[in-house]
């Protein structure tokens, strides 16, 4: 569904990515995986088009889309979900989720978000300032699949979140999985990506450097920690 190849990218001077590649088949949730300041955001950024100044090829559904601007790669389907959510402060619940347009292929009902988001339909008409850090994430995730994301693209969605509400995150990636959407991740999380992530590709100094299935990661949990610092 997604191929990433050669793909630069720099501040000003600073070369920030490094030829990475990687690929994320129809259906899987992988996590991408790195130190803080590894380059994890600023490849997501660069996959919709939102970093300024980059190389290499960004192909989604077999198209090259490396060209395009980042409104015509909403339209095809990728979607993405920042850390700092976004959430508009002064706007209900039901506000944030129906003021962006629904311009991807295969947009979400609200009743189709507020069965798999129960929360948001209790909190729907309270204003963005009144919702926990969960229900904002909660939120972000949902308006993107709104808009008719077919791949969500999430930077660190359990970050700064209490380990219940982090199963929760969990459980509604799952669910999105299951009705047919495709999810690549920015986790620090690494016990938390192994519930939810088919595979992970570890990013180290703006390098993919590895590229682990679930087992393998299981297996060197402990040796992953110590190389992230946590």
């Amino acid at each position: 569904m997604l191929r990433i190849d050669g793909l630069s990218a720099w501040y000003g001077e600073a070369q920030v990515l490094r030829e990475v590649s990687l690929e994320v088949a129809k259906g899987e949730i992988v996590t991408l995986v790195g130190r803080n300041g590894a380059g994890k955001t600023t490849l997501l950024r660069s996959m919709m088009g939102l970093h300024g100044r980059s190389s290499g090829v960004v192909e989604f559904l077999g198209q090259d889309v490396s060209g395009q601007a980042t409104h015509r790669r909403v339209r095809r389907g990728l979607g993405y979900v920042p850390d700092d959510r976004g959430v508009y402060a002064t706007l209900s619940v039901e506000e944030n989720l129906t003021l962006p347009p629904a311009v991807g292929p295969d947009p979400w009902s609200l009743d189709q978000v507020y069965e798999t988001f129960p929360r948001l339909r209790e909190r729907r008409r309270s204003p963005g300032t009144k919702l926990s850090g969960g229900e904002q994430q909660m939120l972000a995730l949902a308006r993107v699949l709104r808009m008719g994301a077919r791949l969500l693209l999430c930077d660190e969605p359990t970050e700064g979140l209490s380990p219940l509400i982090v199963q929760q995150i969990g459980s509604i990636l799952r669910d999105v999985k299951e009705q047919g959407v495709t999810v690549l991740l920015i986790e620090q999380n690494v016990h938390f990506a192994q519930t939810v992530a088919d595979r992970h590709y570890l990013l180290a100094e703006g390098r993919i450097v590895e590229s682990l299935e679930n087992s393998e990661m299981r297996a060197r949990e402990n040796e992953l920690l110590e190389y992230l610092g946590i």
